[in-house]
């Protein structure tokens, strides 16, 4: 599988604009281009989809493990004819005091994969030698096979970047100009997702496309790609994952369909632009443990779908649609009764927020006693996480990686029961658990603990 790694020395360098521009460039040479990113990142994901038509996946070393990311790869690049990896903020970063853990260059490293380093040359001229100098010999095993020069202001500009990096010897496969039409909008947790913005992603999208066709060598970035090292490791496949791997603690055995005559659980799974976090992985776990999985939205659809046994909120913007979701009382009701009923809710992040009592003074869900409203501290990091409770996902004792990325604060009332246990710089507990509801901030990825699927389908059919 042809597949390059798109790296930066830092983020803001452009690895968005052209990691995109490159899959959008290749697709429109009519290759089937495999769209991946490093780490934990959900938005970055949505623009890739634009640019390719396929689902934009996550290689994360951490929360999956380092023995996770070829496999995962391999699922999401299955019948392509090149892949292109976008990376995480600069290149040798990783998960805080874990080395290169989860970084970029771990990545490409467990990929086997080359690297094309885009520097933000803006402000700099001769100096570039010396950034990508560092960067090429930090680590032998990082095969930085190319530069793209971003940001570059002038022809004479260009000159003196490329007498520069002559020296260098790493090949210059792209040079870029400034250009207005291909930045994306921005706020408070990053890009805005192109749920929110689908007219204005789209033209974006394909302006980075052209843009990348106008400014790089992709001839070279092709022959870059096809000099990739082999890669010997299985396909990630979801029912297999269920099969194999080792039951969570009190967790019945699951199946990948359901037995002959029991009718499959319907699983609803949030959608729609105030819910737009999420694995694929999740929703081909829940199938390939039986489950009907349904999609819906929370601004649109008054009622959870048609004989929901279950239901999963990933995360997204609620504070910024709070006004909507809670005009959707309709809706607000049908989730509280689901939860009333003892059903299988398990919420990330703004499913938490959705269902609280209520979100910067206005209706929420009322799922639990708890009140949410934004903060304009950010909380940031991966953590460990141990059940602390026993719920439809995990049973208590069950440890999971997971990711906090938020502007929000939870108030909790009295008496509330704790899901995760999480080691961050201090030890505190987090989340909710009630009835058959397990709600945190911790984004997980199931496809590091597939029994949590299996279990939670279970919970489904029993509750």
């Amino acid at each position: 599988m042809p597949r390059l790694v798109v790296a930066a020395p830092s983020s803001g360098s452009g690895k968005t604009t052209v990691a995109t521009g490159l899959m959008a460039a290749f697709a429109a040479r009519g290759l089937a281009v495999s769209p991946h990113k490093v780490g934990p990142d959900y938005i970055d994901p949505g623009y890739h989809s634009l640019a390719t038509g396929r689902v934009g996946r996550n290689l994360d070393a951490y929360m999956c493990g380092a023995e996770m990311v070829g496999p995962l790869f391999v699922h999401g690049a299955r019948g392509c004819d090149i892949a292109v990896v976008e990376g995480v903020m600069g290149l040798y970063d990783g998960a805080a005091g874990e080395g290169e853990l989860a970084s970029t260059a771990h990545v490409a490293k467990l990929l086997r994969a080359p690297v094309v380093l885009v520097v933000d040359a803006s402000s700099q001229s001769r100096s570039v030698a010396a950034l990508v100098h560092g960067f090429v010999s930090w680590d032998p095993d990082v095969r930085v096979g190319g530069v793209i020069l971003n940001k570059v202001a002038s022809e004479r500009h260009e000159e003196m970047l490329r007498e520069a990096l002559e020296s260098v010897g790493v090949p210059v496969m792209g040079v870029l100009r400034r250009a207005p039409q291909v930045e994306t909008p921005s706020r408070h947790l990053g890009l805005v997702p192109v749920a929110e913005r689908r007219g204005d992603a789209v033209a974006a999208v394909a302006a980075m496309g052209a843009q990348v066709s106008a400014g790089c060598d992709l001839e070279a970035l092709w022959g870059l790609a096809r000099g990739a090292g082999g890669l010997a490791c299985e396909e990630w496949d979801a029912g297999e994952a269920l099969d194999f791997s080792p039951p969570l603690p009190q967790t019945p055995d699951g199946l990948k369909s359901p037995p002959d005559g029991l009718k499959a659980p319907v699983v609803a799974l949030a959608g729609g632009a105030a819910f737009t976090f999420s694995y694929a992985e999740q929703a081909e776990l829940l199938r390939a443990a039986g489950a009907e999985v349904v999609v819906f939205d929370p601004l649109r659809d008054e009622q959870l779908p048609d004989g929901t046994g279950g239901l999963v909120i990933g995360g997204g913007f609620p504070e910024v649609f709070a006004a909507e979701l809670s005009a959707n009382e309709a809706l607000r009701k049908s989730v509280a009764a689901l939860a009333e009923s003892g059903a299988p809710i398990a919420a990330e992040c703004a499913g938490l927020l959705y269902l609280c009592r209520e979100l910067d003074g206005l209706p929420m869900c009322g799922v639990f006693d708890a009140t949410a409203r934004m903060s304009q501290r950010l909380t940031l990091g991966y953590r460990d996480a141990v059940a602390v409770s026993d719920s439809p996902l995990a049973a208590a004792g069950t440890r999971m990686r997971g990711h906090e990325f938020h502007r929000t604060v939870v108030e909790p009332g009295a008496g509330a029961t704790p899901a995760w246990g999480l080691r961050t710089p201090v030890r505190r507990v987090e989340g909710f658990v009630e009835r058959g509801v397990h709600a945190s901030y911790l984004h997980t990825h199931w496809a590091a603990a597939p029994g949590v699927a299996r279990r939670f389908v279970e919970s489904c059919r029993t509750s």
